[in-house]
């Protein structure tokens, strides 16, 4: 099922409602960076109390730890780790083409494949774009992201516009992989996941367009904003993210990966982006920095490690209503993050979160 609910009046913003085997997904929707198959410090208990709902799992981390032995042993990521909600698995690309980028003696991009270490024990690795769909499968997820080829906005046109070509080749493949392990596994209706092709191009809007239309071209259930967000100067890149949805079919679904802070999910959601995730909620709350105002359509982020938090009673947000919020003050969770205590890392974790799921249901009061 895929049917479009809803679109608003003033700009591009949608409500899409769909299934997927764990369960009908209403966007927009936020998914937090379950990476290695967890949200650090957090429980299945805490995620579900903060109604948490789909999340992202990475393909290249759960590949090298725990490994894909343990994880088929209990027939896919949904049992080992408890969660049964949809799960997204991203393909891996980025991390192994990032890895590569920033040390050339980690691996080699070919264009059959990538060939990387492991960083965490050195040994040696090899992922194809079939080899990448291949684990996703035995990951059991949702939803999985096309094996494609990432690179950094600052390269140049020419040897961005090579990976453009790279990534619909891998398309190509990923696909056909794809629909050869649906036929392998006898996968009918709901229990088929979704497919995902990304569409990359940097900063070249011509590029985006050419990336988008030639994946349409082979047919994926949704479509990805592909490699950083930013151009070499941090800065966002609004119209490109704007142009490269509308190269989408409105019967698609629009993820933009890695889009995480709040400002820029707001407006992405106004250009027809459907999807997002970020390791940004969890990864500033275990830093202390929590955010605040969702309600009032602004927000602002405060760092609880500031002196002038001592001696502050009130709650941390008023207008929350987390486990944090309820019970314990600023004061008290400046406390803890002073003392170097993990419960204040978990609390800070679940209120951010909670701000981000309000964030998105404010965003569909379209």
């Amino acid at each position: 099922m895929f049917k479009v609910i809803k679109k608003s009046k003033k700009d591009s913003s949608r409500i899409v409602k769909f299934s997927t085997k764990s369960g009908v997904i209403q966007t927009p929707f936020f998914m937090p960076d379950a990476t290695r198959g967890y949200i650090k410090s957090l429980s299945k208990k805490d995620l579900g109390d903060v109604g948490m709902g789909p999340m992202v799992v990475n393909t290249y981390h759960l590949f090298l730890a725990p490994g894909m032995k343990i994880i088929k042993k209990v027939s896919g990521i949904h049992k080992f780790m408890d969660w049964d909600k949809p799960l997204l698995s991203d393909s891996g690309g980025y991390q192994v083409f990032s890895l590569i980028h920033k040390n050339p003696k980690m691996g080699k991009i070919t264009d059959n494949g990538v060939v990387f270490r492991s960083p965490l024990d050195g040994s040696l690795h090899n992922i194809t774009p079939e080899k990448s769909i291949q684990i996703q499968f035995d990951l059991g997820v949702d939803m999985m992201v096309c094996f494609d080829d990432p690179p950094p906005n600052d390269c140049g046109k020419q040897k961005i516009k090579a990976a453009v070509e790279r990534t619909i080749e891998w398309a190509k493949r990923c696909k056909a992989e794809y629909n050869k392990q649906i036929k392998k596994r006898n996968l009918i209706g709901k229990n088929k996941p979704l497919i995902f092709g990304v569409i990359q191009g940097g900063p070249f809007i011509d590029l985006r367009k050419y990336c988008a239309e030639e994946l349409v071209k082979i047919g994926f259930h949704g479509y990805g904003f592909g490699a950083r967000h930013v151009d070499k100067k941090g800065k966002f890149m609004s119209e490109v993210l704007k142009k490269t949805a509308s190269f989408i079919p409105e019967d698609s679904l629009r993820f933009a990966l890695g889009v995480g802070a709040p400002e820029d999910i707001v407006r992405c959601a106004s250009y027809g982006w459907d999807m997002f995730d970020c390791v940004k909620p969890t990864r500033e709350a275990r830093h202390g920095r929590i955010y605040l105002g969702v309600k009032s359509h602004k927000y602002k982020v405060i760092n609880i490690t500031n002196a002038k938090f001592r001696n502050d009673f009130k709650s941390v947000d008023e207008s929350c209503d987390c486990e944090l919020c309820r019970n314990y003050s600023r004061s008290y969770l400046h406390h803890l993050f002073k003392m170097n205590e993990n419960l204040g890392q978990r609390l800070a974790s679940i209120h951010n979160l909670k701000f981000y799921l309000d964030l998105i249901n404010r965003i569909k009061k379209i």
